[in-house]
């Protein structure tokens, strides 16, 4: 048996293929690397069309409540949305709006978002921290922006940006190896 964090990270992209899904998966592979941890992702061009027509929880279909569930349960959560217009689309807002106002209190939140130029690098501390803080997360101290310059199609090709991910899982490894993890069943027979 091994002890894991239950990590989901939550790509607010709407289509792919998606720069805001590659940094997720970056960030999310940096801190894998950097210890142990069970790794869900949602992606919300997936839930869009159950989410699209739905304004209460309870209407939703199962599959989109035990994603709605997922981030409430988890330990840790990596959460990226790309900037429309200054700000996180409405569907991003309208997922986090179905989260319960308790579920994230005290919960680490590593930040980061993506979009066209640097102009919009301050949305995570404008628009997704206060958010989060909303809910009384733990917002963790680096977030990470990264405009369309930072990728060659769906590649990072910025070496300043991959610093900005090592920095802000540096950052982040004091917090999550202080927390509690839960016991994760090790399924030796097909390691």
């Amino acid at each position: 048996m091994t002890e894991r964090l239950k990590l989901v990270a939550v790509s607010g992209g709407l289509q792919r293929p998606s720069r805001t899904l590659v940094l997720v998966e970056e960030i999310v592979t940096a801190l894998s690397i950097a210890m142990p941890l069970d790794v869900r992702l949602i992606e919300l061009g997936e839930l869009a069309p159950a989410l699209g027509r739905t304004l209460y929880r309870n209407r939703l279909p199962e599959s989109a409540e035990m994603q709605l569930e997922a981030i409430e349960t988890a330990d840790v959560l990596v959460v990226a949305s790309p900037v429309f217009r200054g700000s996180f689309s409405g569907l991003f807002k309208h997922l986090f709006d179905l989260i319960a106002h308790d579920a994230l209190v005290d919960k680490p939140i590593l930040l980061a978002a993506t979009g066209g130029s640097d102009r919009h690098a301050l949305v995570i501390e404008h628009q997704l921290r206060p958010l989060f803080a909303f809910f009384q997360a733990l917002t963790l101290p680096v977030g990470v922006y990264a405009s369309e310059r930072d990728f060659n199609g769906y590649e990072i090709s910025s070496a300043a940006l991959h610093e900005r991910i090592a920095l802000a899982v540096e950052r982040a490894l004091p917090l999550l190896k202080a927390r509690p993890a839960r016991p994760v069943q090790v399924d030796t027979a097909h390691a």
